[in-house]
């Protein structure tokens, strides 16, 4: 007997390709159950509307995220180490995952993200932003409010695995860590509350 939770994954798997090619309003519940190889009933046994498992897509997106972020962090390693591994895995995944980009670009810039359901216990969020805080009150980061540096870092990232999808520039190993060394010099703040020159 097929494990839910694969079902669930290939529903998921199936929503980010169609929403990819014909968006979220051209994407039908009956549709995305088709592409997945489940009956059309079937995927209302895991979902009870395009919305639940649009925002449920939303999530799953998120813990993949900070699964990869995770991967290469920890917590007794260099600040400055940890910044850099956040943001290239990030792009990594991105990049990997042209899919997931597309379809949280379309999110944060739809109806669905008013009913965004990140809580207080949301992980990545969490993760995300203890470390944008940890940086600023240690006094590595410059002093300027977490979600505003987690807005520049994500937007980077972004607009990065984007520039290298669309092949306008190549962009390796050692493009990522110039590109994140530039992020890190903006944002880092010398010991004596200078900037980095």
């Amino acid at each position: 007997m097929e494990n839910i939770a694969d079902k669930k994954r290939a529903i998921f798997e199936s929503t980010l390709v169609l929403i990819k090619e014909k968006g979220f309003h051209g994407t039908p519940m009956s549709q995305i159950a088709k592409n997945a190889g489940v009956a059309a009933g079937t995927i209302y046994h895991h979902f009870d509307s395009k919305e639940t498992l649009i925002l449920e897509l939303y999530t799953y997106i998120r813990d993949k995220m900070l699964e990869a972020m995770l991967q290469l962090d920890n917590e007794a390693m260099d600040y400055k180490d940890r910044f850099f591994n956040f943001w290239i895995s990030h792009c990594h995944f991105y990049v990997k995952n042209p899919n997931a980009l597309f379809f949280m670009e379309q999110f944060v810039n739809s109806p669905y993200s008013n009913r965004d359901p990140l809580q207080e216990n949301e992980r990545f969020q969490n993760t995300f932003r203890d470390l944008i805080k940890a940086g600023v009150e240690t006094g590595l980061l410059k002093p300027i409010d977490h979600l505003i540096l987690s807005a520049l870092i994500h937007g980077t990232i972004v607009n990065v695995a984007k520039m290298h999808l669309c092949q306008r520039v190549v962009i390796g190993e050692a493009e990522l860590q110039q590109i994140v060394e530039v992020i890190w010099d903006g944002m880092h703040q010398q010991p004596n509350g200078a900037a980095t020159s």
